[in-house]
C-alpha cells in the first residue's frame, strides 16, 4: 500500500459501489438468511447481553457471506451468536465495535489501515497488522489474518491472455513487451495513482497503449473486457465474473496493490480463547481461491450465504 493513495477497495468501501443492484439484493438475502432467530437491528448500540457474541458486517454481499462463516464457526464451539448484518460504512461499525455492540467485524487490513492512518505504507501483512494495532483503540484487536484478500488487479480477458499465452500463474511483469498493444480500463482516478497507471509503470516498466476511463472493478469494467473493449482492467480479486467469464488475473510480485487480508477485528473482552481459536482456525483456511468460489456461489449462483457458510465450514473440518 502506498503511502499517497487511498486504496480502491477504500473509496468502493462497500460492494455496491462496484456493482449497486447485485450487491444489494445479495446483502439483503444474506441479511434475511443468517440465522433469522439471531438478529438484531444492525444499527442498535446494545450490547449483548451474558456471553453472547455478536458478528456484525458491512452491507455488501462478501461481508455478510464472511460474518455467517465466522458466526458458524463460533457456533460450532458451542459460542452464543448474533449477527448484525448490513451494517454500511467503516465509521459506523469502528464506532460500534470500540462500545461493545459488535464483538466481530469481518475486516480487509489495508482498507482499515487506510482509515486509521492513511500515510502508512507497510511492505508485509506483518507490519500491515502491527500498523492497525499501532492506531486501534484500546479495546480491540485483530487476530489472525487469512490468506484471503479482495483486492485491486491487472486482469485479462480470455482471448487476451490465450494470445499471448499467459495463465493465472503469469505476472504483471510478463506485460512489459506487450503492454504498448493493450488498451486498460479502470476507474478515472486510476489513471493518475500509485496503485494504478503511476505504479504500474514506476514498478513494472509498462506504458499501455491507451486509458479507457470506466468505472472501479464495476459492470463497465467487466462488459468492456468481455467485449474486448479493453484488453486489461481493474478487477477485483474475488469478484464472480472472473470465473464466469475466464479471465485471467495476473499475480503482483510486487505488492503494488498492497494488502487487503480478511482479518477479524473484535472487541477484546467479548472473546474468550475458545472463540478467538475458532476465528483464528477460520482464518488458516480461508484463501482467495476458496473466497472467490464462495463468493460465487452466492453472487451468481444466488445460494444462500448461510448455507454456503455451512457447508464449507463442514468441508473444512470446522463445523459440529
Amino acid at each position: 500500500m502506498t503511502s499517497n493513495t487511498l486504496p480502491s477497495r477504500s473509496i468502493r468501501t462497500y460492494r455496491g459501489v462496484a456493482a449497486v443492484a447485485l450487491a444489494a439484493t445479495t446483502a439483503l438475502l444474506a441479511g434475511c438468511s443468517s440465522s433469522n432467530d439471531s438478529k438484531s437491528d444492525p444499527l442498535s448500540d446494545s450490547k449483548a447481553s451474558g456471553d453472547t457474541v455478536v458478528v456484525g458486517a458491512n452491507n455488501f454481499a462478501e461481508s455478510n457471506l464472511i460474518a455467517d462463516i465466522y458466526g458458524e464457526a463460533l457456533k460450532a464451539k458451542g459460542v452464543k451468536v448474533t449477527y448484525k448484518p448490513n451494517i454500511g460504512s467503516r465509521e459506523t461499525t469502528y464506532g460500534l465495535l470500540k462500545n461493545g455492540s459488535i464483538s466481530v467485524l469481518p475486516e480487509y487490513n489495508g482498507a482499515l489501515l487506510a482509515y486509521l492512518d492513511p500515510k502508512a505504507a507497510p511492505k508485509t501483512v506483518e507490519e500491515t497488522t502491527s500498523a492497525i494495532e499501532a492506531k486501534l483503540d484500546s479495546k480491540l484487536t485483530l487476530l489472525n489474518p487469512a490468506a484471503a484478500q479482495d483486492k485491486d488487479t491487472v486482469t485479462l480477458n480470455a482471448a487476451t491472455a490465450a494470445k499471448y499465452h499467459l495463465t493465472e500463474k503469469s505476472s504483471i511483469a510478463d506485460l512489459k513487451s506487450i503492454a504498448k498493444d493493450l488498451v486498460i480500463g479502470a476507474s478515472p482516478e486510476f489513471q493518475t495513482r500509485q496503485q494504478g497507471l503511476v505504479g504500474l509503470k514506476s514498478v513494472y516498466g509498462l506504458e499501455f497503449k491507451s486509458f479507457k476511463a470506466l468505472d472501479a472493478g464495476g459492470a463497465l469494467t467487466q462488459a468492456a473486457l468481455k467485449k474486448n473493449a479493453v484488453q486489461a482492467g481493474d478487477i477485483f480479486s474475488t469478484d464472480p465474473t472472473i470465473t464466469k467469464e475466464k479471465f485471467v488475473v495476473l499475480q503482483d510480485p510486487q505488492n503494488l496493490f498492497g494488502f487487503e487480508n480478511v482479518q477479524p477485528l473484535v472487541y477484546k473482552s467479548a472473546l474468550n480463547q475458545t472463540a478467538t481459536d475458532a476465528l483464528n482456525a477460520v482464518s488458516a483456511k480461508l484463501d482467495t481461491a476458496t473466497l472467490l468460489d464462495l463468493d460465487t456461489q452466492v453472487q451468481s449462483g444466488n445460494k444462500d450465504p448461510l448455507d454456503v457458510a455451512q457447508a464449507w465450514l463442514k468441508k473444512v473440518g470446522l463445523s459440529s
